[in-house]
């Protein structure tokens, strides 16, 4: 008998075939940020077909700390909030927002204190204003026995400064979207600190950053997260100067997500798969090993189901 050939194969869709994706948790983005605003329901679907399961949205100020906690109420499982109030932010400051931060992170969907920090490199608020609101939160953040979200730029050594007069924290502490010096990460990491990578690394070619602190064995999975910073930090996974060989290890379903839903305007969450899977091929792991250190470290850190 003539063996009858099925002429209607099916073609897989990368998009389609999600449910063997990678297991991932997005400890920053910005769902609140208004490129979103007209199309969440889809940015959240997409996450959730590329195997992005939670997303923490990190706040900058009191308003988007009340707006985050709102969404996450409305996504419940999928969403969750920070409270904090950002260095460039730090100007607004009032004596009644500790009360105020106090009263968010109170609520179950907000998992953690920030983002808060120090950055001299804009003048957005004065260094002695930003200091003072440093302070607040991370006493807030013993308080509450809430992680804490940070943010450094141009600070370092006031940065340390005031970490150091509250150790040992006795909280987790995460360095938000990380993209200081390779001798920056080592103090905060050497102080227990998890480090957040975002797209940034494929811009980092300056040879005394995160790709210098993965090759020399200083930043290892248990102190990594990873985070889309959407609408920011776009991964190109075409940069110059990213080797061939970690090109090559990136899937058609990953660069699927990337090429069809994210862009250098508007980052979407569904791009961590190309993080993971960049990540990956500079420490020479597995992807899916990549992507399940973080998520037990986020699941861990913020003590989500």
């Amino acid at each position: 008998m003539a063996c009858q050939t099925n002429s209607s194969v099916e073609v897989l869709d990368p998009i389609k075939e999600n449910y063997d994706n990678y297991l991932l948790i997005d400890v920053g983005s910005n769902m609140v940020n208004k490129k979103f605003s007209r199309d969440l329901e889809s940015v959240l679907q997409r996450a959730k077909d590329s195997g992005v399961q939670k997303i923490i949205v990190p706040c900058t100020s009191l308003r988007t700390s009340k707006e985050a906690l709102r969404l996450a109420r409305i996504y419940p499982g999928a969403l969750y909030s920070t409270a904090g109030i950002h260095p460039h932010e730090a100007k607004s400051w009032e004596d009644c927002y500790y009360n105020e931060l106090k009263d968010i992170a109170k609520n179950p969907e907000c998992v953690a204190i920030g983002i808060c920090g120090l950055d001299y490199n804009k003048d957005f608020s004065s260094p002695d204003i930003q200091r003072k609101v440093f302070e607040q939160q991370i006493s807030l953040a013993i308080e509450m026995n809430k992680p804490i979200m940070f943010h450094q730029k141009g600070a370092h050594e006031d940065f340390l400064c005031i970490i150091k007069t509250h150790m040992p924290l006795m909280i987790p502490a995460i360095l938000h979207s990380f993209t200081g010096s390779f001798e920056e990460a080592t103090d905060y990491i050497n102080l227990g600190m998890y480090i957040g990578i975002t797209g940034g690394l494929c811009k980092d070619s300056s040879g005394s950053g995160i790709k210098k602190l993965l090759s020399a064995g200083i930043l290892t999975l248990d102190r990594i997260l990873v985070q889309s910073d959407s609408p920011f930090m776009y991964p190109n996974a075409r940069a110059a100067n990213l080797s061939e060989a970690v090109k090559s290890s990136l899937t058609q379903r990953s660069l699927g997500f990337l090429q069809r839903y994210c862009t250098f305007h508007r980052n979407e969450p569904c791009s961590l798969p190309i993080l993971v899977e960049l990540l990956a091929g500079l420490i020479a792991k597995k992807p899916d090993e990549v992507a399940l250190a973080t998520s037990i470290n986020a699941l861990k850190i913020f003590g989500m189901s």
